[in-house]
């Protein structure tokens, strides 16, 4: 059996005060795909941010491979800040070189490489955010990629990205948990998480239900973490 790169064991999850999230208890084996699913303020978005170390766990324990790699929503970075593609995608490199270091001859090429990947080499002197928005979301990708993660946590990297840049994210973590790197991605599409996910975790305040789509993405469970908001 794969080996458990994540574990949620009873967490309460929040950013300081009353948690948003209580009592989270989940768990990802190498190469699975977890869609982290549920209404608007459910909590989905706070828990990829506490296992990325940007909120904070009150109770409960988490237990997590250090090598991860997190893609933030590409909305809430500046678009004005004056860096090429290639810079953002280098940054992935920074957890080994720290940033007063830097980058070497292959770190630049694993950088190139990681565009590669996302189909955008050939826009790596581009400025970041002259991008359209789906390119600027495969860049974070790219970025993460950088990283070599075990785990790859994506915070709704579906937003406002085109079909295009939605199937070659998609092919890139198809291609990942091929080769044994977990994925959690939190998501508002619940057909992208039936047909993509090995595990679906409903959240709405608390976890729901998790497990394979065919368990969780029922009508019974999706009306107790979603109410009458959920069409089936």
């Amino acid at each position: 059996m794969s080996e458990v790169v994540l574990r949620l064991a009873g967490c309460d999850l929040g950013y300081g005060g009353d948690p948003v999230l209580r009592a989270v208890s989940l768990q990802v084996r190498a190469g699975e795909t977890l869609a982290l699913a549920g209404p608007n303020g459910a909590g989905k978005s706070t828990v990829i941010k506490a296992v990325a170390g940007l909120a904070s766990i009150s109770a409960g324990s988490l237990r997590v491979t250090e090598r991860r790699g997190y893609v933030p929503q590409a909305a809430v970075l500046d678009p004005g800040f004056p860096v090429s593609a290639m810079q953002v995608a280098l940054m992935g490199a920074y957890h080994r070189l720290g940033w007063w270091r830097p980058t070497r001859r292959a770190d630049r090429a694993a950088a190139l490489g990681a565009l590669a990947r996302v189909g955008l080499a050939d826009r790596a002197r581009d400025r970041f955010g002259l991008l359209s928005g789906g390119q600027r979301q495969r860049v974070l990708v790219a970025r993460a990629l950088v990283a070599e993660p075990e785990l790859l946590l994506l915070d709704e990297p579906f937003n406002g990205v085109d079909a295009v840049s939605r199937d070659a994210i998609l092919a890139v973590l198809a291609s990942l948990t091929a080769a044994g790197c977990a994925v959690v991605i939190s998501t508002h599409d619940l057909g992208l998480a039936r047909s993509h996910a090995d595990q679906v975790c409903l959240l709405n305040g608390r976890v729901h239900a998790v497990g394979p789509p065919s368990a969780t993405l029922t009508g019974p469970l999706l009306r107790s973490a979603y109410g009458a908001l959920v069409t089936l």
